[in-house]
């Protein structure tokens, strides 16, 4: 992979500090990447599999992402939807773009695993509760860096 050079954005946006150290980074915020896109586990989540993929330059909108950009957008996310159902179990997987989030406005697509027994008040939209619960509830890292390993064997070795 090529070297980056630091985005000016770094000191403000989660994912561009992210980028800017990504040889540092513990498998669950690299879990695999290309020129245009860098898949993550979500912090802050009481979900496993909760995972974020984001463009590896400072975007915010979608619609300044490049052609180049979203070329590629639809296969991953069908690609990482396939990983996590294989590697989860899911039923299915929803998919949510937002980026409001102080610190978050990189833009940056949600891919959540449904699992066939989340109760019915916590499907749709509603999933977003999983980002609300203390920390003692919360994916532990090393769960988180487990599961990333597991994704990155699952999803093509050729995407890195």
């Amino acid at each position: 992979m090529t070297p980056r050079a630091p985005s000016p954005y770094a000191s403000a946006c989660h994912a561009c500090a992210a980028e800017a150290g990504l040889d540092g980074l513990p498998p669950r915020e690299h879990i695999a990447s290309d020129p245009h896109w860098r898949l993550a586990h979500a912090f802050g989540t009481t979900l496993p599999g909760w995972l974020v993929l984001l463009p590896r330059r400072h975007v915010t909108a979608v619609h300044d992402l490049t052609d180049a950009e979203a070329a590629t957008l639809g296969s991953w996310q069908v690609r990482v939807s396939r990983a996590l159902r294989d590697v989860t179990g899911c039923a299915k997987t929803y998919v949510a773009q937002f980026a409001e989030a102080e610190g978050f406005a990189h833009v940056h697509f949600h891919i959540i695993p449904r699992m066939p027994d989340l109760a019915s008040t916590q499907r749709g939209p509603r999933v977003f509760d999983h980002l609300t619960r203390p920390e003692t509830e919360q994916v532990p890292p090393a769960q988180a860096d487990a599961l990333a390993k597991r994704l990155r064997a699952r999803l093509d070795p050729g995407d890195e």
